[in-house]
């Protein structure tokens, strides 16, 4: 879910749609700079915690992500974003994980 600043009670549909365009821009941003780690943006949303917008960046890859290439991953990114001032720009923090294997979406 992704909350939009400006106006309370936003129609889910409307958060849907920022969270999109959210996924897409980061995307677009991020995948070619860790496509030599195998590793690509499998979504990205914002979600409230404890009353700040969090961005969650999930990765995965076609192979176990392993504590390095997350490391490399999130080096790479946090450069990335800290040169988009107005994409962040009520972003409170930055979450970078690995999507999990072996559940029941395999």
């Amino acid at each position: 879910m992704c909350y939009n600043k400006s106006e309370q009670g936003v129609a889910e549909n409307h958060s849907i749609i920022i969270g999109g365009i959210m996924k897409e821009q980061i995307k677009e941003l991020v995948d070619s700079k860790i496509k030599d780690l195998n590793v690509f943006v499998d979504d990205a949303f914002v979600e409230k915690n404890e009353g700040k917008d969090v961005l969650y960046i999930v990765l995965d890859s076609e192979e176990v992500i392993d504590l390095d290439k997350i490391t490399e991953s999130s080096r790479i990114i946090n450069e990335i974003l800290d040169k988009q001032e107005k994409l962040l720009d009520d972003i409170y923090e930055v979450d970078i994980y690995s999507k999990e294997k072996g559940g029941e979406d395999e």
